[in-house]
């Protein structure tokens, strides 16, 4: 990652405590920044957690400069600027790991936590976004949510967790996290997007029709890919 790409992070990450601490009345919601989980399969880094009454936030925010073309299924979403175009993982991919990660870690039902993806910077949206991603409204979005998931006592055992058992924000814990990352995406085992397992398929159309490769067996709620080598 480079020194620019490391700096549009954070930033992105400091808009978005900014923005909890501000708007999110703290006596309702408690928010925790850069978590860092240990899991069955290695680490995993989540951008922000709100904790409330109405569930647990899990948000991943991108700070993009361009215009952003993507979908909920895409495995890649493309960012157009004057000059240049390249691709991005989905971030909504991105965060399903994030989520599965805090089932595992809290022994929760995933109909307790919402999915956020909040674009910061000059980006601007050119495809139809699900309402869980976006680029303004970020606030209003989990202020939406009325309905009860958790009683007081359940959000102090929640909190608690998060803040005792995540790994420590240090240098030591971010190069763990970077280590697990090439741990995961060398695996044929294990999908590196959410930890379930990987499967062996055949393509059935297109140029690669009749070639085997590896498919993530959570399909379609994680869509990833990789390509199966044989050894000869």
């Amino acid at each position: 990652m480079s020194l620019l790409s490391f700096m549009k992070g954070w930033l992105g990450e400091a808009q978005g405590a900014f923005a909890q601490l501000v708007f999110l009345d703290s006596a309702i919601y408690t928010s925790l920044n850069n978590v860092t989980l240990q899991t069955s399969n290695g680490t995993t880094q989540i951008d922000h957690v709100v904790v409330s009454r109405y569930g647990i936030f899990v948000i991943e925010t991108k700070n993009i400069e361009g215009w952003v073309y993507g979908d909920e299924k895409s495995s890649q979403w493309t960012i157009v600027r004057p000059g240049r175009k390249y691709k991005m993982q989905n971030p909504l991919h991105q965060n399903y790991r994030h989520v599965r990660a805090i089932i595992e870690f809290l022994g929760i039902e995933e109909s307790k936590i919402h999915s956020v993806v909040m674009f910061w910077g000059r980006s601007s949206f050119k495809t139809q976004m699900p309402a869980n991603v976006m680029d303004k409204g970020y606030i209003t979005y989990i202020k939406s949510f009325t309905n009860v998931v958790f009683q007081d006592s359940e959000l102090q055992s929640v909190v608690e967790a998060l803040r005792i058992r995540a790994l420590p924000s240090s240098r030591a814990t971010r190069k763990l996290h970077i280590e697990s990352l090439g741990q995961r995406h060398s695996s044929n085992t294990i999908c590196p997007k959410c930890g379930s397992a990987l499967i062996v398929r055949v393509a059935k159309s297109g140029a690669n029709a009749g070639r085997q490769f590896y498919a993530c067996s959570a399909f379609p709620k994680c869509r990833y890919t990789k390509a199966f080598i044989t050894c000869t």
